[in-house]
């Protein structure tokens, strides 16, 4: 299992112990080392190297913000989370403008903490492959872009079926719309309307009402296939 060290920054030993335990608490992590100032944590940092600190912003010596600062401006490559309870939006804002993964405010609960070191974890686990990332594997980096979009192609799949039951004649069902829109799709030619019939097993008058209204709502077109005597005959196909 992937090992990810630990550095914790605070000055209040009793809040260091919790946190260690919370850390310890957590598979894949493991705590290497403590810091109470700022000037301690650039040590700790370059000497020991750690993947990710869990960083106070009130410090004797710097502000957090100011220690991510320094942090950023000698390229140490490690990531932060800040657990503070500083709360004002000036703060939050600054914190995550210098690269802060996650923000976590005190008093909170484990279970909080615990989800911000999972994710982490699976962020840092994909980076440690050292693999080309499509973009749907970086927007499932961000758990809350992929459930926005879940829940916008949810929302667009209803709103869709809604309009199409709400503009669908009455005696037919979407149910028997897909599978008629399926069989033409599968086939990829145009098809009259009594062979959609014998394909998907209706009535040859049903099947032309379900094509009707499918060629009405721009999802299949009609072709006039002309003979050499008679009517021509109707064929449909899909737009796609």
């Amino acid at each position: 299992m992937l090992k990810i060290n630990v550095v914790i920054v605070d000055d209040d030993p009793m809040i260091v112990e919790i946190n260690r335990g919370f850390v310890t608490a957590v598979p894949g992590f493991e705590v290497i080392g403590t810091a109470s100032t700022g000037q301690e944590t650039l040590e700790i940092i370059k000497e020991k190297k750690p993947n990710l600190t869990l960083m106070d912003i009130y410090l004797p010596d710097m502000d957090g913000v100011q220690l991510l600062q320094k942090i950023r401006e000698l390229g140490l490559p490690v990531d932060v989370i800040a657990v503070t309870a500083a709360n004002d939006a000036e703060t939050v804002q600054k914190v995550f403008r210098y690269g802060a993964i996650d923000y976590i405010i005190k008093p909170f609960k484990f279970t909080r903490f615990k989800t911000a070191l999972n994710y982490y974890y699976n962020l840092y686990s994909r980076f440690s492959k050292n693999i080309k990332l499509n973009q749907n594997e970086i927007d499932h980096l961000n758990p809350n872009l992929v459930m926005q979009t879940e829940a916008e192609a949810e929302k667009e799949k209803t709103i869709e079926k809604e309009k199409v039951e709400e503009e669908m004649p009455k005696g037919l069902n979407e149910i028997t719309l897909k599978q008629v829109y399926q069989y033409l799709k599968e086939k990829n030619s145009p098809l009259s309307a009594e062979e959609v019939a014998i394909g998907v097993g209706l009535a040859r008058v049903t099947a032309r009402r379900y094509l009707d209204f499918l060629e009405k709502s721009n999802r299949v077109m009609l072709e006039l296939q002309y003979g050499s005597v008679g009517r021509p005959i109707n064929r449909y196909r899909t737009t796609e």
